[in-house]
């Protein structure tokens, strides 16, 4: 066992005991305020300056040993989710209706070591680390910090972030070049028709048939419009309409999310928005309705730079051994897309599926957990990555 690995051992309990205290203490987004309480206390404890971005974000720099050297951020997100947990863990969601499910519990456990470990390592650190303790992943938190000057006194040259992942096997570590999270628009389609008695509905235009109709059809433009080789996923979350069983409303509308995994202009033709648009617009049209479409952009892809999926290729590869280390994208959103698309970054998924610790749920399920014997792969993992990364640049 080399000394990096026994350096992370010796921290597991630590670790261990920092994820479960998050996990009972879950926090929405831009509320994380206990979270960011005890990060600011940890961070602090250990030599660290802190200080604040976007309301509970929380920002701290390590100086190494060159103080012209290139500057890395590392970044763990902070907020849980609106759900119910149904876990019956002893450390369980203490806060009713938030659970973190999703595994962000872990990567603040995790960074924090990673920060504590660095600390004592500064004799290798030719530059800065700039931790970065993000809040509310899950609807652009990155982007906030940007806007107030996270990359910026010292500027950040390159960016890592990782996420604990039950798609993936305990201890795998999932990295690619390219797009490995998708960009996203979330709509609303609402569709007009006239209202009328269900005992005799020629005399009504039905919203309720074209909305059908229209969750149906809209099916086609993944595989009519657009091509295989460009992964697209059209999802509607939420349908709502009428009031009583013997009334046809006068609308229905529809929610969802068009997921894509590739980059295109919002003006470009081929863009699925567009074609989700008319498709919808003209399938209510045939059943005598009408429709609006209003969307908005909520993330972009993560797009990982070749140079940084090296060097982090390496080091997952010392972590875990190059046959548990794969190529890994998903059509779910991450919010360090903003980062990647700033400077030279990488972003990587640690598999965390076991079915001996019940962690083979998916994320955002009320259920959902990790297998907490691949923590110290992840500490190792970011520490073999920033190392590596000052001794590349040196």
């Amino acid at each position: 066992m080399d000394g990096l690995r026994q350096a992370v051992l010796a921290f597991k309990d630590e670790l261990t005991a920092l994820r479960r205290d998050f996990h009972m203490h879950p926090e929405l987004g831009f509320q994380e305020f206990r979270t960011a309480e005890v990060v600011e206390e940890y961070l602090q404890g250990i030599g660290l300056e802190t200080g604040r971005a976007a309301g509970t974000g929380v920002v701290a720099v390590l100086e190494g040993q060159d103080p012209d050297g290139p500057v890395l951020l590392l970044r763990a997100d902070m907020d849980a989710l609106p759900i119910t947990e149904e876990q019956s863990c002893s450390y369980k969601s203490r806060n009713p209706g938030v659970m973190h499910a999703c595994g962000h519990d872990a990567h603040l456990a995790m960074l924090l070591v990673v920060a504590k470990l660095l600390t004592g390592m500064r004799n290798r650190i030719k530059g800065k680390i700039k931790f970065v303790f993000q809040p509310n992943e899950e609807i652009a938190g990155a982007e906030k910090m940007i806007e107030e000057g996270v990359l910026k006194n010292p500027k950040v040259d390159a960016a890592m972030g990782m996420h604990i992942w039950t798609p993936l096997p305990s201890g795998t570590f999932g990295i690619k070049v390219g797009a490995v999270t998708s960009s996203m628009e979330v709509f609303t389609v609402t569709i007009h028709g006239q209202g009328g008695h269900t005992g005799y509905p020629e005399s009504a235009a039905d919203p309720v048939l074209a909305a059908a109709a229209v969750v149906q059809g809209i099916q086609q433009v993944q595989t009519r419009r657009i091509s295989a080789m460009k992964p697209t996923v059209i999802m509607f979350g939420r349908i709502q309409g009428g009031s009583k069983s013997n009334i046809i409303p006068d609308e229905v509308v529809l929610e969802g999310t068009i997921r894509y995994l590739y980059s295109i202009s919002p003006e470009d033709p081929d863009h699925p928005l567009r074609w989700f648009t008319e498709t919808a617009a003209s399938i209510s049209k045939a059943y005598g309705c009408s429709c609006t479409v209003d969307s908005h952009h909520e993330n972009d892809a993560v797009v990982n730079d070749a140079s940084m999926v090296r060097l982090a290729g390496r080091a997952a590869a010392e972590t875990a051994g190059s046959s548990r280390v794969t190529e890994h994208a998903t059509m779910a959103c991450e919010d360090f897309a903003a980062f990647a698309a700033r400077v030279p970054s990488v972003f990587t998924f640690l598999g965390t599926a076991s079915e001996t610790a019940g962690s083979t749920y998916p994320h955002h399920n009320p259920r959902f957990a990790i297998d907490e014997e691949t923590l110290p792969a992840g500490v190792e993992f970011l520490l073999r990555s920033a190392l590596q990364y000052f001794s590349a640049e040196a």
